[in-house]
């Protein structure tokens, strides 16, 4: 049974399971982060992160997640002041709704103007070898005035042990305009492991070798440009089939979607073997949010609630394109990934204000759930 047959499968059962839209089963299986609830290591520490602004409790936004067992990894990114950590960990075992965040792995990997810990981070990927890689763009307060810390880097975590077991050095392969924004692993036939960075102010998707040490830029053709207002969110998404893994990748503001072989980018060619998959929905920008460890793409309209599934080996069009959970006009999702009890989790903030700076007091409202299709 493939994965996305097996999400299905999945999916079918939580739908049946909320025909009678029992909001309390839906409760049960939500859990409420807030900027409010981080464990200090005491009540002083708090304290002195209060009156220092090294914690402002409406700057902390939960962005993208991993799921391993039975607990949530979440990227807290820097992009305000007053951030004490910028990778938390919370269990789904935990029976209160409101969930508390620990730093991952521990307090010393949180410090801010420490190069040698983590300075914001913006996305992270669960290998199949239970290493946890995490990209660390090195930049803070980047919605406010940016100031670099740190050169960018990808650090590899043990989740078993807490332990960094790999840091790699990623300055030599961006520029001065360069974004780092989204990342991808996986492992070749022979085991090597393969990590893709989009940088979307260079156009380009950095490839990193990661046990042989050496990695390069892939430049994207000006075709995966044409139409874009600018050079603004560069999306990427790994799909597994059997005839070879693919990435996905488009701007937010081009109206066209592509893909590329990972073969052809671990040798650095890019030049031919980019396909246009097709145009998005007319007056759509389309935003990735994750894959079911298969052929399936999740993804949502900017601007817009509701998330939609679609199956990469059927044509690129609206008539394949299934409703898996209709929006609450509250919260927009920014990450959907598999995990705990085989279902499909999804993470939901009030982004689009948080970006306006019209949170309330204790912070942005965010959400991590089970997907599941509401009812009408």
């Amino acid at each position: 049974m493939t994965p996305f047959q097996i999400f299905f499968l999945v999916f079918g059962c939580i739908t049946s399971a909320y025909a009678v839209c029992d909001r309390e089963i839906v409760k049960e299986l939500s859990y409420k982060l807030s900027g409010s609830n981080i464990a200090f290591p005491c009540e002083s520490t708090k304290n002195i992160y209060l009156s220092t602004g090294r914690y402002i409790q409406r700057n902390v936004i939960a962005t993208r997640m991993q799921i391993y067992k039975d607990k949530v990894i979440v990227a807290l990114p820097r992009y305000k002041p007053g951030v004490p950590i910028t990778l938390g960990v919370f269990s789904l075992k935990n029976k209160e709704c409101r969930a508390t965040l620990l730093p991952f792995p521990c307090w010393s990997l949180q410090e801010e103007g420490n190069c040698e810990a983590l300075q914001s981070v913006v996305d992270l990927v669960l290998d199949p070898n239970e290493i946890l890689w995490v990209l660390d763009v090195g930049i803070v307060n980047t919605l406010v005035q940016p100031v670099r810390r740190c050169g960018p880097k990808l650090v590899g975590v043990n989740v078993k042990t807490g332990h960094v077991v790999k840091v790699i050095d990623l300055s030599q392969f961006v520029a001065g305009n360069s974004r780092l924004q989204y990342l991808q692993v996986e492992y070749d036939c022979d085991g090597r492991a393969f990590a893709y960075i989009s940088d979307a102010g260079i156009g380009a998707i950095i490839v990193y070798d990661i046990f042989g040490n050496k990695g390069f830029r892939v430049v994207l053709p000006k075709a995966v440009f044409s139409g874009c207002s600018c050079k603004d969110i560069l999306y990427i998404a790994l799909i597994r089939n059997s005839n070879g893994n693919l990435l996905y990748f488009t701007y937010l503001s081009s109206p066209r979607l592509f893909y590329i072989k990972t073969a052809f980018l671990q040798k650095g060619q890019a030049s031919g073997a980019v396909v246009d998959v097709g145009p998005k929905p007319a007056g759509k920008k389309l935003i990735p949010l994750g894959t079911d460890n298969g052929a399936a793409l999740l993804f949502r309209y900017k601007g817009e609630f509701d998330i939609f599934i679609w199956n990469t080996v059927s044509c690129f069009k609206p008539d394949n394109f299934l409703l898996v959970q209709k929006g609450d006009d509250c919260r927009l999702a920014t990450q959907v990934v598999p995990g705990y009890k085989r279902l499909m989790w999804v993470i939901e903030s009030n982004f689009q204000h948080y970006i306006s700076d019209t949170v309330g007091c204790l912070g942005a409202s965010i959400v991590v759930h089970p997907l599941i299709k509401t009812c009408d």
